[in-house]
């Protein structure tokens, strides 16, 4: 997928492509951080037919919904690829001793050498977490790592 770059002077940056079906998609990043979803007219690529502003919070919820599907995708690739490697999700439960705690407070990685990929709460896909989210009972974790080493996450989750 080609994807083209446009500095926009005072603006910010314009990424766009052009879809299988031939429809041109781009996004505008304004220097303020507000996102514009741009659609093209089909019959004339250069006119936006349809802008919708995004703030923030919009932003990464689209990315969420379009990104986590890729996400899952993208592991069942890697396990194909790398022998060993495993992922699982692990739920957080309401007892757990890191319900309510950050994420990084738990040491997974220093203390079993598996990666926390993505936590997934009421519908929504956090990727990638910043040692200081915040888990909550009811999470489901997304670890990757070997068996040995996911199980010992799962431990930690249960039991500290």
């Amino acid at each position: 997928m080609d994807v083209e770059q446009t500095v926009l002077p005072g603006i910010g940056l314009r990424h766009e492509f052009t879809t299988r079906s031939g429809r041109r998609i781009g996004v505008v990043s304004h220097r303020t951080g507000r996102r514009d979803l741009v659609i093209y007219d089909p019959d004339d690529p250069d006119r936006a037919c349809e802008t919708v502003k995004l703030n923030d919070e919009e932003a990464d919820a689209l990315v969420e919904l379009l990104g986590a599907p890729r996400i899952v995708q993208r592991l069942n690739a890697l396990h194909r690829e790398v022998e060993g490697l495993v992922s699982v999700q692990l739920p957080i439960s309401p007892g757990s001793p890191y319900a309510g705690r950050p994420m990084g407070e738990a040491q997974v990685r220093t203390r079993t050498g598996a990666s926390i990929v993505a936590v997934a709460r009421a519908g929504h896909v956090f990727a990638s977490p910043a040692p200081d989210f915040l888990l909550a009972g009811e999470d489901i974790v997304v670890v990757v790592g070997s068996e040995d080493s996911t199980a010992a996450v799962a431990d930690i989750f249960a039991s500290g």
